[in-house]
């Protein structure tokens, strides 16, 4: 089991961002939450396997059509036992 904590820039607000990476979790087996910041960017919370965090963070490196990814700011994070499911925060 994997976690990682990201922040995603560019143009990633207003093209379906969120929704395309919760799917993408989802269809991955993965726990976790994405939200929009203040600042412009998108960040995510996702733990699993360690080869479905590896298709993850390549999603995120790309992200969605719409959205043009600048960065993609990953580290390493602490799996939460407690989290369940994949959810868009607000």
């Amino acid at each position: 089991m994997e976690a990682i904590h990201a922040e995603v820039t560019g143009f990633v607000q207003g093209v379906g961002f969120r929704y395309s990476t919760r799917r993408t979790a989802a269809h991955l087996g993965l726990a976790g939450w994405v939200r929009n910041l203040p600042d412009g960017a998108v960040e995510v919370w996702a733990q699993g396997p360690a080869e479905a965090i590896a298709q993850f963070r390549a999603f995120l490196e790309r992200g969605p059509r719409g959205a043009d990814v600048v960065s993609a700011a990953v580290e390493l994070a602490e799996p939460d036992p407690d989290l369940v499911g994949f959810e868009v925060r607000f």
